[in-house]
């Protein structure tokens, strides 16, 4: 009894702290290109901001996201990018699928980047067409704008946003999956019912993933490690959830943000779907 409970304890003990290095690097590198992004899409066209909002959804965690709402909001990219972004996106868990299956995780992030990319291009096509109404319940929304200094740095990103507001729950969330598939391996015949219930299992993930919130989708990521899912599922709950990045959306818009997750659903069950039929 105490071993079963040990190992996924220290086993989310190792996992959270992998995702507490990766966080601060991807923050980092967040705060270094503030701004230069920014230059970048206002010299460009069209196509660079499919390419610069989905590499910001495909970036671990939700730092992208922040930074590509961010940029909605001030004109720099259009809706159809900011539905590729949250397409690409997978929030916290991607930093989770690092420190479970990095091989299999990088082929993920590559198949968002390509994928935010052309949803993106697609999006845009439905909303023009269509005439679909955007930001009609706009309101002004002022942004934080970084201070220098070490102990500036510390005290917002690191403390108050890494530490905070994300690692504890990534432990919680881990460690209570980590438990329930070790207790459920033992005394249930988990890998039967997922085996037979695929179909209803993407759905599930896909209805899932219209939650803000990271933590559900790292049941999807340890049964995926367990071998318990197949790819399509973890797939489909990747590409339909987005962390944490909506929550600066919703703020800004309700409307926008409810359009953008009817896309993200539409685009996650189809491509889900086909990753299905194809036997991943």
């Amino acid at each position: 009894m105490t071993e079963s409970i040990l190992t996924p304890f220290l086993e989310s003990v190792k996992i959270t702290a992998f995702v507490l290095v990766m966080m601060i690097l991807v923050d980092l590198l967040n705060v270094w290109t503030q701004g230069k992004l920014s230059i970048l899409l206002q010299k460009g066209r069209r196509w660079k901001q499919y390419i610069v909002a989905s590499f910001l959804g495909a970036t671990p965690g939700c730092f992208g996201a922040f930074a590509g709402v961010s940029l909605y909001v001030h004109g720099m990219l259009s809706f159809g990018a900011l539905t590729g972004m949250m397409v690409a996106t997978a929030g916290d868990a991607q930093f989770i699928m690092l420190a479970m299956f990095p091989e299999t995780a990088l082929l993920i992030f590559g198949i968002l980047f390509v994928v935010g990319i052309f949803t993106g291009v697609i999006t845009d096509f439905i909303v023009k067409k269509y005439r679909i109404t955007i930001c009609t319940d706009c309101e002004a929304i002022q942004f934080h704008k970084n201070e220098s200094g070490f102990l500036h740095y510390f005290k917002e990103h690191i403390w108050k946003h890494i530490i905070k507001k994300h690692i504890w729950k990534t432990f919680l969330w881990v460690f209570g999956a980590l438990l329930v598939l070790e207790f459920g391996l033992k005394f249930w015949d988990i890998e039967a019912i997922t085996s037979e219930y695929v179909l209803l299992l993407l759905l599930a993930s896909a209805v899932i993933g219209l939650i803000p919130e990271s933590g559900p989708h790292i049941i999807f990521v340890t049964m995926f490690a367990q071998g318990l899912i197949p790819f399509s599922v973890l797939l489909t709950s990747s590409i339909v959830q987005d962390g944490h990045g909506m929550l600066p959306l919703l703020s800004y818009s309700v409307k926008d943000s409810i359009k953008v997750k009817v896309f993200n659903l539409g685009f996650g069950v189809i491509i889900g779907l086909l990753f299905y039929m194809l036997g991943y």
